[in-house]
């Protein structure tokens, strides 16, 4: 098979994994993550046919879809040995997709490549900013979290396994998590469109809690 054939299989087996996901971990998120991996790649270079594959794949393992981080990882080994992916290709590809996600405020990021910063970037820019903020809310309300609790404090995880435990609030999310992402970017093009789309959240946050407290 040719990269184009493979790339276009992916997307339909995507499509499929995630047809109905209603979390904010749907197509349309790995429809804009690809998207802007690709324009990333345009302005920084890298690997295009492991961008692709790696953004197109990325949630197909997330953990918060699965029982476990492993299970995941295999639904994505097995579908890409069923592509003929040659064996640096493959290992590349895990690579990214098993350390892409934020694991906890005081867990570092240990990206070593262009293609898995990009890749990184790509899906942490959707974190934020308007689309952030609906992907938040709608993944808050799936998994039965909280809108906001004035009684329930944030907390910065140390560590993967507490931050996976965690049953903060939804409006707790953007500090333990999403308001820390403009200074994890990788890239300096990413860099830059995080900055708007951060202050974005803090405005959003501010009239938040003008209104809150405004019922007292």
């Amino acid at each position: 098979m040719n990269n184009e054939t493979i790339i276009n299989n992916t997307i339909a087996f995507v499509k499929e994994k995630l047809d109905g996901e209603s979390s904010g971990h749907d197509w349309w998120h790995i429809y804009r993550v690809w998207n802007l991996a690709k324009k990333l790649q345009n302005q920084i270079g890298g690997n295009i046919f492991i961008i692709e594959l790696a953004a197109l794949l990325h949630d197909i393992a997330d953990w918060k879809l699965h029982e476990s981080e492993e299970q995941g990882m295999i639904i994505v080994e097995t579908w890409l040995l069923s592509q003929n992916i040659d064996e640096n290709s493959l290992n590349h590809i895990l690579s990214i997709i098993k350390k892409v996600s934020f694991k906890g405020a005081g867990v570092k990021d240990n990206m070593n490549t262009i293609e898995g910063k990009i890749i990184q970037d790509a899906d942490r820019l959707d974190a934020i900013g308007a689309i952030g903020i609906a992907r938040t809310f709608a993944f808050g309300g799936k998994f039965g979290n909280e809108m906001f609790n004035p009684n329930i404090k944030v907390k910065l995880h140390n560590s993967f396994s507490e931050y996976k435990k965690s049953k903060g609030t939804t409006i707790n999310h953007f500090y333990e998590k999403l308001l820390l992402l403009k200074d994890r970017m990788n890239t300096q093009e990413a860099k830059q469109i995080a900055y708007e789309r951060h202050i974005f959240m803090e405005t959003f946050l501010s009239e938040f809690m003008d209104e809150w407290n405004a019922i007292k």
